[in-house]
């Protein structure tokens, strides 16, 4: 066993280990905002660019959106579980915790008038995940309306982040140089919406 596993390829041997390594991250992001879990998939889609094979692009993306999705809606039925429980719930007070009560209010508003398709663009603005979840919890929106709005909701954020990797992939001919700078470009791009708030207020 050990030696077929010797035997392998490189590019195989990553794959074993990157993929499901890649759905558990993003899986654990969804549930725990506090993983880059779009600088991992735009790291994940600069490696498989630099494979030249589309397979390994359509895996990443597939992996991601799946990975996005199995987590938002694990965190999203926590949630109604500290909705509908007297005690509320650990999840639920943490979700209250990282939204702030601006942006909360927001997506309530934005959620009673375009409903179900907000959840697409929550996904796609940064920081903006988590609000528009509770304000969706608070309006007390079944589990079944949230899959189908949350489902293109994942595919266009996946097909967005790999897009930033196979940007970096593309203007750079070693893998490690697209990484850095897919992760500097995302980490900009999550830096925006709390620079513009600050920017703002004073």
């Amino acid at each position: 066993m050990i030696g077929a596993v010797a035997q392998l390829p490189p590019e195989s041997t990553q794959q074993a280990v990157g993929y499901p390594a890649l759905f558990l991250l993003v899986a654990l992001g969804a549930l725990v905002p506090v993983i880059p879990t779009g600088a991992i998939v735009s790291s994940a889609a600069v490696v498989a660019f630099h494979q030249t094979s589309p397979v390994a692009l359509l895996v990443v993306f597939a992996l991601a959106a799946g990975a996005a999705f199995t987590g938002d809606v694990a965190l999203y039925w926590l949630g109604r579980r500290g909705v509908r429980s007297k005690n509320g719930s650990r999840w639920l007070e943490a979700l209250r915790g990282r939204a702030a009560p601006d942006r909360l209010e927001q997506a309530q508003a934005k959620l009673r008038e375009h409903r179900v398709s907000v959840l697409v663009l929550s996904r796609l603005v940064p920081a903006g995940r988590i609000p528009v979840m509770l304000a969706c919890l608070l309006a007390g929106m079944p589990l079944r309306r949230f899959v189908r709005g949350n489902l293109p909701a994942c595919l266009a954020w996946a097909v967005t982040y790999q897009l930033i990797g196979i940007l970096g992939g593309s203007l750079f001919a070693r893998p490690w140089e697209g990484v850095l700078a897919a992760v500097a470009l995302t980490v900009l791009i999550s830096a925006v919406p709390s620079v513009w708030r600050r920017v703002r207020h004073t």
